[in-house]
């Protein structure tokens, strides 16, 4: 039997719920990513002094993991 079609609003909230569901495992992995020896090093050698607050540390993990990448793709 096939699968009926969600209506805009089962959709919207699907939506929603995933994209909260997102910005929780995002919080996670940004947490023990801030709290790895390897990022704290990283910060170290940029003199970033630790600065952890929002927005703040969602730019520095997203940064060291753009680098870290770019890095490993060599």
């Amino acid at each position: 039997m096939a699968k009926p079609i969600p209506t805009p609003a089962e959709t919207e909230a699907t939506g929603a719920a995933l994209a909260a569901t997102e910005v929780k495992i995002w919080d996670s992995l940004k947490g023990a990513i801030a709290s790895s020896s390897g990022f704290q090093s990283w910060q170290t050698e940029r003199n970033l002094d630790n600065q952890l607050e929002e927005p703040n540390l969602d730019h520095q993990v997203r940064h060291y993991l753009r680098e870290t990448l770019e890095t490993l793709a060599y």
